[in-house]
């Protein structure tokens, strides 16, 4: 394949999502506008909030992390044909062992310590993300359905955790104990939050990339996703790969928790509700086209959204709900690119089914 072809293939993949953007920006002028508020005021401030000055553009970046690393996991898991819906509880799961296990020893190295800790976090993503992917190769079991109880599941198991095993002495508050100094993450771009999660975050783009066009295993997974039953009968191990992609995608959603326990909480506070970073990451991996590259600039976008329009809010007084409006108009049209596709799909082989016209003859 040529670089003229190639460009061609990336700019048809870049041009809804690009649509998508300009649509949202539009719908929320509009709204904005509606509503009696000033769009030119409130997009200066929710672009300035997101990246006008090092601080802003740090707490962009706090954002930012975790939406790669749980763009990464559902848009792994979509390589297999899965819909990884329960990347919010594996986010959860995350949290919790590494608030355990930042918190239970003392006294380590931290060239020990923080690996260790997200090590918890990963192993205990990957051991919720495998059980819905196990039963969806071993029986058949919905990964949708069964992903969003291990949600709920997660959700409550964690709190019945931080308020009667793990709670923090002498138990007036449900919270952990704080992580040790030794299993925190050094921040930069003071008074932000920024932390070197982004750098760890920026390494599993590259990691998956490797991992799904350079081994054999990523192959099998792209295999299996494309059509499982080629793929099975080509000798792959198809119930191998279901349980492996759904493993490495929930390894990446615990590790997203676990960052965030070692950069901005240091310790896990009792869920009301889910965080939503499973649930933007989704988004994300949609608006990426499900490739790290593509989940990069929508973890970007989203995080700079999620950032700027606390600024926008507060200095322009335009709600930040109007974010989560663009945010569905935006998966709204990136949503329309798959329907366009199957419509084509669909007309393309009703096509190629229908019996050839015979020619009407003359003679009667």
């Amino acid at each position: 394949m040529n670089i003229g072809t190639k460009l061609k293939e990336y700019g048809s993949k870049l041009l809804f999502p690009a649509i998508a953007l300009f649509c949202a920006l539009i719908a929320g002028f509009f709204i904005i506008g509606w509503f009696g508020g000033d769009p030119f005021k409130a997009y200066h401030h929710l672009f300035f909030g997101a990246f006008g000055t090092p601080t802003k553009f740090g707490e962009t970046l706090v954002y930012v992390s975790p939406l790669i690393l749980t763009g990464l996991g559902i848009g792994l898991a979509f390589r297999c044909g899965l819909f990884n819906i329960g990347v919010e509880g594996q986010f959860i799961l995350g949290m919790i062992a590494a608030a355990w296990i930042g918190s239970s020893f003392t006294g380590l190295p931290a060239w020990i310590h923080i690996p260790l800790t997200m090590l918890a976090g990963i192993l205990a993503g990957s051991i919720w993300g495998a059980i819905p992917g196990f039963l969806k190769a071993r029986f058949g079991a919905h990964e949708v359905i069964s992903s969003i109880m291990m949600n709920y599941m997660a959700l409550h198991f964690t709190g019945y955790l931080v308020n009667y095993v793990l709670i923090e002495p002498p138990g007036s508050r449900p919270v952990t104990r704080m992580i040790s100094d030794s299993a925190k993450l050094a921040r930069f771009l003071p008074p932000s939050r920024a932390h070197l999660g982004i750098l760890i975050a920026l390494a599993c783009l590259v990691l998956v990339y490797l991992f799904l066009w350079k081994t054999k295993w990523g192959f099998e997974i792209r295999a299996v996703g494309l059509n499982s039953e080629a793929a099975r009968y080509a000798g792959i191990n198809v119930t191998h790969n279901m349980v492996l992609a759904m493993a490495v995608s929930g390894a990446l959603a615990g590790l997203a928790g676990a960052l965030q326990i070692q950069g901005i909480q240091y310790r896990f506070n009792d869920l009301f509700g889910f965080p939503g970073y499973g649930l933007d990451g989704i988004a994300v991996a949609l608006l990426g086209n499900n490739h790290p590259a593509g989940i990069l600039f929508g973890a970007l976008l989203f995080g700079a959204m999620n950032s700027g329009a606390l600024e926008m809010q507060s200095v322009a007084g335009i709600s930040k709900h109007l974010i989560g409006i663009m945010q569905a108009v935006i998966i709204f049209f990136v949503g329309a690119d798959y329907l366009i596709k199957k419509i084509r799909a669909q007309r393309a082989v009703r096509s190629e089914s229908l019996p050839a016209a015979t020619p009407v003859s003359k003679e009667v």
